[in-house]
Formats: structure tokens, sequence, C-alpha cells
């Protein structure tokens, strides 16, 4: 893959993050819905991203790929129970104690299955694959 490839993928990954986290501010600023203890968790694995793979951008550093590729992984895995805990109800019936906002409410239900912490998994996934398509090119 050439130069100008792996950089176009860098731009899409951090275009994810960005809306990742614009969306997330939304959601708390505009829509005045109040983040639960797991949204937090998604929030510092997403936010660090626009920078560290907006600055790549700017930079044409694909040596960034590791490091987006660990952070959206552990953030894509908290989405993940995130998502479980809201729609599978054995996990939802014994969830723990999430805050003062349960984690297991959803504030969005798009279609009966899209919910904040799927959105969130999108945006992760978007850039953990971005990351690796890089990485393999890498060799």
């Amino acid at each position: 893959m050439n130069e100008n490839k792996k950089e176009n993928i860098l731009l899409i990954a951090w275009a994810a993050s960005l809306v990742s986290t614009l969306g997330s501010l939304y959601f708390s600023e505009v829509m005045k819905f109040i983040p639960c203890d797991l949204c937090w968790y998604q929030r510092i694995f997403m936010y660090p991203l626009v920078f560290i793979l907006g600055i790549a951008t700017i930079r044409k550093d694909t040596n960034v790929a590791m490091y987006s590729l660990i952070l959206s992984a552990i953030g894509g895995a908290i989405s993940i129970y995130h998502y479980s805990i809201q729609k599978i109800s054995f996990l939802s019936n014994n969830a723990p104690a999430c805050g003062r906002v349960p984690c297991t409410g959803e504030y969005v239900n798009w279609f009966g299955f899209i919910t904040i912490p799927l959105l969130a998994l999108t945006g992760f996934t978007i850039i953990f694959i971005s990351s690796i398509m890089i990485l393999r090119q890498k060799g």
C-alpha cells in the first residue's frame, strides 16, 4: 500500500474519532443526557484519539497506528460489554450498580437496537480496522 493510501486510511480513522467525540458531546451537552460510568470509560479511550490521530494526520505519521489500535480495542471492548448489559436480559438483570445513572438505561434506542454504546462501538471498530490496515502494510 502506498503512503497516500495509508494517509487516507489515517484520515478516515481520525474522522471516525472526531464524529464519535462530537456525537457524545451532542448527547451530553445539547440533549442533556447524563453519561453513565461506562460511557465515561468509553470517552476516556475515544477523546484522546481525536488529538492523537489528528496530529498524526497532519504530520502524515502512520506510525501512530499501534497506539490507535490499542486504545480502540480497549474502548471497543467496553462498548461491547455496555451494549451487552443493555440488550441481553440475563446480563441486564445481573449488572452491578453503575453510579447515579444506570448503565443499563437507554437514552437512545433507534430501530430497537441502535443505542449510544453501539454508536461508540461503530467508531471504535472503524478506528481499529483502519489501524490494522495501516499496520499490515508496514512490513
